[in-house]
């Protein structure tokens, strides 16, 4: 081999300016990133105020302002330095970090590809002092300013000095988006602290300091919107070490994306794979697949338990005891799933919009050859309607009369009124009206019941007077001989009659009244889908959907009042019964507010 000894590179030290830019190239994503690390400094210095100015989505100008402690002015300088930090001196700092920043690499690398500008007093000096940087390895002489307790960075002109970072970033609509997400973040995570936010002169974020949970729920409502509120469940609870808080929504409020899901763990975002898995898991029995919870969650946690150097953004953790935080997120957001029953309601305390009056009657377009209902018409579907009032001979409870009863005394669900297309059971509480889908509410309340009765070992079977032949495949007739353990666990008999012949002896009880073929057929696609046992029974949960479905009140079913009390009765006592096994709503309210509202009385 040759070797160009005039071209061997030699070793040298880096100078301070490339390093920092190679450095910013980890914590300097755009804009965004350089928002994200002085927000953080600013919390780090207990402000309580932080104004944010940016211009052209953050490449001209970010300004920030905030009302904490301040700089020293004999410090101002080493501020610059890389490595340089008030909140890191040894080891056992590292070990236990309370702090947003603690790297000391975040200033140095933003004032390496800017045009920098620090303006800060500190809280016991009478005047405040200046030093500027830009994109120099050495800062300007310090200035004395008039300037109020606390800290100004002004960063203009990013990336003006690094044009090969400057073309990767987007339109300046949605480099601000990041950055409003960004502040969006920040904001949720500390809600004693006043936020400003102005782009290009134009203020478009300002929030008081939030100091009980209505206020905190206001300012959650600007940032994720009204519809997250309506839907919202409060989390508080204390385990081992660990405090969990915050709110979640109900399953009936999921997303198509997990672009709502902000978790904090002492007070710092993060984005972790664990958590992440603990709450998909926790609300797995609740959502569609392919849907995503929404969450707004605050973690507590001793910081030696966890490690929180593990990224250069720091937005990602570590946790020592990894089992012990998946399984009290776990068990936490089930538990409190668990209370979303018409015996748990929680009304949304921020006011709702007036309802727009609705047609009540519509007329059918030509193509479905029908007519508009004439007056005639109308008069008889009210006295259909009249005419399934609740007998007297029917055993109802009565319904109190004295007004001072009538919120006590009156089931949640109230009485059934009637059933409507065999679909909807027409009930009356203290509220108004409340409309049931009744497929959907025994799904849920059977799906429980199995659940339980699996969970327990104390599924009830029942023998059939003639065992049930049910033709099916070679492959299905080979993962049932396979997996019989798993159907006499769901209280079947199951056996091999021959190649492509199974024989049912016996069912769950609480499938006497299925189609037995068809439910067996169903059970056998969902073995044949998830595989191997092991698999089988991370995913019983789906088997149990399936059996539950198939069992469940169809529609067009009719139901006596009897029948459709005690179905309202069993949606009070049954877990999760505000949603079905898919997420969807199996109940909803309309009040007498509300009602008026469509009728336009009191206008």
């Amino acid at each position: 081999m040759l070797i160009d000894s005039q071209n061997i590179p030699s070793i040298h030290r880096l100078s301070s300016l490339i390093a920092n830019q190679i450095a910013a190239g980890e914590v300097v994503e755009r804009p965004a990133s350089v928002v994200k690390e002085l927000l953080e400094n600013s919390l780090d210095a207990q402000a309580e105020t932080i104004d944010i100015d940016i211009e052209q989505g953050g490449v001209a100008l970010i300004r920030i302002r905030d009302d904490g402690f301040g700089i020293r002015p004999d410090e101002l300088s080493l501020a610059l330095n890389r490595h340089a930090t008030s909140k890191i001196r040894n080891l056992d700092d590292l070990e236990r970090i309370n702090s947003l920043g603690f790297r000391g690499e975040a200033l140095a690398s933003i004032a390496s590809i800017s045009r920098l500008t620090l303006r800060s007093r500190f809280y016991n000096n009478d005047r405040g002092h200046c030093i500027h940087l830009d994109g120099q390895e050495k800062p300007s002489a310090l200035e004395p300013i008039a300037h109020p307790i606390g800290t100004t960075l002004e960063i203009r002109d990013l990336f003006y000095n690094t044009p090969a970072r400057r073309k990767f970033l987007r339109t300046e609509k949605t480099e601000f988006g990041h950055i409003h997400e960004t502040i969006k973040r920040i904001a949720l995570s500390r809600f004693d602290v006043k936020f400003k936010l102005t782009h290009n002169h134009k203020t478009l974020m300002y929030f008081k300091q939030a100091t009980n949970e209505n206020e905190q729920l206001q300012r959650v409502a600007s940032l994720c919107g009204p519809e997250f509120i309506e839907h919202v469940l409060n989390i508080n609870e204390l385990s081992g070490g660990l405090q969990l808080s915050g709110w979640i929504t109900q399953p009936t409020y999921s997303r198509s994306q997990p672009d709502m899901q902000y978790f904090f763990v002492n007070g710092r975002i993060i984005r972790d794979k664990l958590v992440n898995h603990a709450l998909r898991q926790a609300y797995e029995d609740v959502l569609y697949t392919g849907r995503h919870p929404s969450y707004v969650l605050y973690l507590k946690i001793d910081p030696r338990e966890m490690d929180v150097n593990v990224h250069p953004t720091k937005s990602e953790v570590r946790f020592a005891e990894s089992g012990q935080v998946h399984d009290f997120l776990t068990q936490v957001i089930e538990k409190r799933l668990a209370n979303t029953s018409p015996s748990h309601v929680s009304r949304p305390s921020l006011p709702q919009p007036p309802l727009k009056p609705q047609p009540i009657f519509y007329s059918k377009n030509e193509d479905s050859k029908g007519e508009k209902p004439s007056p005639t018409a109308i008069h008889e579907t009210i006295q259909t309607y009249l005419a399934l009032q609740v007998p007297p001979t029917e055993s109802v409870p009565e319904r109190p009369i004295e007004p001072e009863k009538a919120t006590t005394a009156i089931p949640a669900l109230g009485y059934a009124l009637a059933q409507l297309q065999g679909v909807y059971i027409l009930a009356e509480n203290a509220d108004g009206l409340v409309l049931v889908d009744m497929h959907a509410a025994h799904e849920r309340i059977t799906y429980e019941r199995m659940k339980s009765s699996v969970q327990t070992n104390n599924l009830e079977a029942q023998g059939l007077l003639v065992p049930v032949s049910i033709p099916v495949s070679e492959r299905e007739a080979d993962v049932a001989e396979q997996e019989i353990e798993l159907f006499q666990q769901l209280g079947f008999e199951i056996s091999r009659a021959g190649p492509e012949m199974l024989i049912v002896r016996q069912v769950p009880i609480l499938l006497a009244d299925a189609n037995v073929p068809m439910l067996v057929r169903d059970v056998l696609a969902d073995l044949i889908r998830f595989g191997v046992s092991a698999r089988l029974q991370e995913n019983m949960q789906d088997i149990l959907g399936t059996l539950a479905c198939h069992t469940s009140v169809r529609a067009n079913r009719q139901l006596s009042l009897s029948e459709m009390n005690a179905l309202l009765r069993d949606m009070e006592k049954t877990e999760r019964s505000n949603q079905c096994n898919h997420g969807r709503p199996t109940w909803t309210q309309l009040s007498m507010k509300e009602l008026d509202g469509l009728f336009l009385r009191g206008r």
